[in-house]
């Protein structure tokens, strides 16, 4: 496996029951690296993004062929365990979801179910977390405040929080901002920019012109299949395939 790549994804196909909805997959996703997906609605682009942390495993119609290596590890082989999985690749979703607990305790929640105890351990985790998430000077006074009291764009950093706080390597985004305001929206995308430097992130969204601004790599699906990937400047300004011009162009989709 070479360093440099986070994922390595080959001839990845998927079906909720009879339905096909991924189509011979193959891309290479670099570590520390902001890669964006975009594509009309139902074109597999979610689907994809949760298969990168077996988030599809909990729906029964779901099966997949084909290979996803995270660095060096199948994440779909039968020693893989999919809770470690889950730790080692976070997710953030469209809406903001806070446990109904202080800030604190969303933080700490993760760290405690993988044995964490120490409340020394979990302070410095709590702290840390919420500084990476931008957040820690909003909240530091109020730890113990019920986390759907706050705001909706602090909702969705303190969900950034948590996902940081078990000591991710990947952290996936699943339209993060489609719930937010133009504030929140750029706060967090700020947030995406200066991640990058610990984490590999992966994004979907409808968001054109957010994907050309957080990220290096963008990937335009279409009707299960991703019909071209590349830096994200040549896929905003010179695509190789019609359809991707046509999308960007906002002559379809």
């Amino acid at each position: 496996m070479v360093k440099d790549l986070s994922f390595t994804i080959s001839k990845l196909n998927a079906w909720y029951g009879d339905k096909r909805v991924l189509k011979d997959i193959n891309i290479e996703i670099k570590t520390n690296s902001v890669t964006a997906l975009i594509g009309p609605s139902g074109c597999g682009k979610s689907t994809f993004l949760r298969c990168l942390n077996r988030m599809n495993d909990l729906i029964a119609s779901f099966r997949l062929e084909g290979s996803i290596m995270h660095e060096d590890m199948d994440i779909y082989s039968s020693g893989a365990d999919p809770i470690e999985i889950r730790r080692r690749i976070g997710m953030v979703f469209q809406r903001p979801n806070p446990f109904p607990k202080s800030i604190y305790n969303n933080i700490a929640y993760g760290l405690r179910i993988f044995g964490v105890k120490d409340r020394s351990t979990l302070d410095s985790a709590v702290e840390e977390s919420l500084k990476k998430a931008a957040l820690w000077d909003e909240v530091k006074d109020n730890l113990n405040q019920n986390a759907q009291t706050l705001s909706g764009g602090q909702q969705q950093r303190l969900c950034i929080a948590r996902a940081i706080a078990v000591n991710p390597e990947v952290i996936l985004f699943d339209e993060p901002c489609s719930a937010l305001d133009p504030v929140a929206t750029a706060k967090i995308e700020d947030l995406i920019t200066e991640i990058k430097e610990d984490y590999t992130v992966v994004i979907v969204t409808h968001n054109m012109q957010q994907a050309a601004r957080v990220s290096e790599y963008t990937g335009f699906f279409m009707l299960g299949e991703l019909v071209e990937f590349d830096d994200t400047q040549k896929i905003f300004t010179a695509p190789a395939n019609e359809l991707t011009e046509k999308y960007i162009t906002g002559r379809f989709g």
